[in-house]
């Protein structure tokens, strides 16, 4: 694609108030996208992460990451590629 990573909005986030701070995800993902600062574990990295991967999400015991709505990822990856690929 042509899209500049930046611009895609496929990432994931944190709810800290379920985050158990276990770091699961930071050993899971091999893209570096967590890190853990000490205190609480961090999305350090979000543009690591590969675009339609969610696979961090069935690994956290207590549900605290989350995506974007599919439905209005695509709805924004068309608006991105019909301005990005001509």
């Amino acid at each position: 694609m042509t899209i500049p990573r930046e611009l895609i909005p496929w990432h994931p986030t944190i709810d800290d108030s379920l985050c158990s701070n276990c770091g699961v995800c930071v050993a899971f993902c091999a893209q570096g996208v967590y890190k853990t600062d000490g205190v609480r574990t961090v999305v350090a990295s979000p543009n690591n992460c590969v675009v339609g991967c969610s696979y961090c999400v069935s690994e956290c015991s207590v549900g605290a990451i989350t995506f974007p709505e599919m439905e209005q990822f695509i709805e924004k990856l068309g608006e991105l590629r019909a301005r990005y690929e001509r």
